[in-house]
């Protein structure tokens, strides 16, 4: 086989040179057109994924006692794909045996596999786009962005960090001390890159590559067999990256196995066993907090989480009215909020704010976002593909609750298509309620507040106290922009100002945007910095006279 370090250099030294100075690249194009994927792509990447519906997944020499699978589509069909299952044991067991020779490859022969890795999957995105849009509920079009491109610019920025801090110190040296009069002391030194042991990426229901990518090219980059653990619910997008992996792998002279699938069934999960096993090293962790704080106590890996937060936007003033509501109609809309970016809670000063419009009370500026999505949502079939389809039952019990809670501005109801739900809108009042608590989907509280500065003040408080990924800030006034940016700063958040137009809140940008700061309860690692992948590895020195 062609060196594929070798053939792929080019496309990792611009992801090198991207990281470096955070200006847009990207390698995989979002856009799913014939033009740029193959004019028969398209009707490919369906009849790929029909062709997997209802047989058996095959993952050639996989550690199999059985077989598992009950993914159900949002939209309604069941999948009825059937993936080798194995016990905890076994899986353990056959990442060991890879483990060594793994290990032992040169840095050089585990990345160029990967970015081979990569440029196969993307050449998939359409097949990928499905499998995203019949286990996680997206729309197509964002099912093939976050599926593909967008989760295949994460898994090559962890895989490019991975690399620059594999090879940022020397592997060989010699150490020279002068002594005087005496001849100087002469040291050969080595340094070995010792992997850190077994990982294990939990993959998460409504991203599973997004989200999973990262840990899994970070981890396999620094020499780290990865058993992968996909949410029952969203096992084949995981699944398809696991055998292409494995096929690279085997073409490249590496072990299969250091890559493993762990398929498993609703109320019969495996995760809590290989979490706590004694030889899994790594845990990347996408999920509740709840879980998280269960894998901290009963588990001695170093773990990696994106938990839940309370994401917020704070209204001081807009010099563009309309466009603010329709940025935020969108922000609530996108996936029925069903993303770890979605704003959930509206602090807006209880005596109203400036505008282009003139003032608009506290009400007249819910109500302006209000309209802003219904008019977003009025044609049903464009509902359906900005709000996809509600991937977890539980998602619209909390709706529910969520009616209780305060007065309603905005009902939700459904958009027709697959199991729906569009935004809910509430207004409560006091510093006690709902709004202190993440409510995961399309639900959010519109919080009337003391003035600007208290809004801002509750907005970053809550950021602190509960965990937040994005915040968004609405202003005219500098020195609330300022005051902002430090208060947000402290509490750990990134923060968007003045968003209107086609950039929104939500939207976490590969080789630019730092996804999740590690600085507050919502997470503890940053996709993708330094300290994300180089805890994977170890340095371990062997020295020696030199001879004269």
């Amino acid at each position: 086989m062609t060196d594929l370090f070798t053939r792929h250099k080019p496309l990792l030294e611009s992801a090198l040179k991207a990281l470096e100075t955070r200006e847009f690249w990207t390698p995989f194009p979002e856009v799913p057109s014939g033009k740029i994927y193959g004019e028969t792509a398209k009707e490919e990447g369906e009849s790929s994924y029909v062709a997997l519906l209802g047989a058996a997944f095959d993952l050639s020499g996989h550690p199999e006692t059985g077989r598992v699978g009950s993914e159900v589509s949002p939209w309604g069909p069941e999948l009825g794909i059937s993936y080798p299952a194995a016990a905890p044991e076994a899986l353990i067991a056959a990442a060991e045996a890879a483990a060594p020779v793994f290990a032992e490859a040169t840095v050089e022969a585990r990345v160029g596999a990967l970015l081979e890795a990569l440029v196969r999957l993307n050449k998939m995105s359409f097949l990928l786009g499905h499998a995203a849009m019949h286990t996680t509920g997206q729309a197509f079009a964002m099912a093939f962005q976050a599926g593909g491109p967008h989760a295949q610019d994460r898994g090559l920025e962890a895989l490019a960090t991975a690399y620059a801090e594999l090879t940022r110190s020397a592997r060989d040296a010699v150490w020279e001390k002068p002594q005087g009069k005496h001849a100087p002391l002469v040291i050969e030194k080595h340094w070995a890159l010792v992997p850190r042991g077994i990982a294990l990426t939990v993959g998460c229901n409504t991203f599973p590559t997004w989200n999973g990518y990262p840990g899994l090219f970070a981890s396999l980059a620094t020499g780290n067999p990865v058993i992968v653990k996909p949410h029952p619910r969203a096992i084949l997008p995981l699944a398809l990256t696991v055998r292409v992996l494995r096929e690279v792998f085997a073409e490249a002279g590496l072990p299969r196995n250091a890559v493993l699938l762990a398929a498993d069934a609703p109320g019969s999960e495996i995760t809590k066993d290989l979490a706590t096993h004694e030889k899994v090293a790594l845990i990347d962790y996408t999920g509740s907090t709840a879980f998280a704080d269960w894998i901290r106590a009963h588990s001695k890996a170093q773990v990696f989480t994106e938990e839940a937060g309370v994401n917020s936007v704070t209204i001081t003033g807009t010099d563009d009215f309309a466009g603010m509501c329709a940025n935020l109609a969108f922000s609530l809309s996108l996936y029925s909020g069903q993303m770890c970016t979605s704003p959930q809670n509206l602090y807006i000063p209880r005596g109203g704010i400036e505008t282009d419009q003139g003032p608009k009370s506290f009400d007249a500026v819910a109500e302006g976002i209000k309209q802003a999505i219904d008019a977003l949502l009025s044609d049903p079939a464009r509902a359906a593909g900005v709000c996809g389809t509600i991937v977890n039952p539980a998602t619209l019990a909390r709706i529910e609750t969520a009616r209780g809670a305060g007065r309603v501005i905005r009902d939700s109801a459904e958009t027709g298509h697959g199991r729906s739900a569009t935004p809910l809108m509430i207004a409560v009042e006091g510093a006690e309620g709902p709004q202190n608590d993440e409510c995961f989907g399309p639900v959010s509280f519109v919080v009337p507040c003391d003035g600007a500065e208290d809004a801002i003040a509750r907005a970053a408080g809550i950021a602190r106290s509960k965990g937040a990924i994005t915040a968004a800030l609405y202003a005219t006034d500098e020195t609330h922009i300022a005051r902002a940016a430090k208060a947000f700063a402290q509490a750990g958040v990134n923060l968007s100002v003045n968003l209107t137009g086609n950039i929104y809140v939500n939207q976490s940008a590969a080789f630019s945007d730092f996804h999740v700061t590690g600085a507050n309860p919502a997470g503890n690692a940053s996709l993708t910095d330094a300290a994300f992948v180089a805890p994977r590895f170890r340095r371990v020195m062997i020295r020696w006279p030199k001879a004269a």
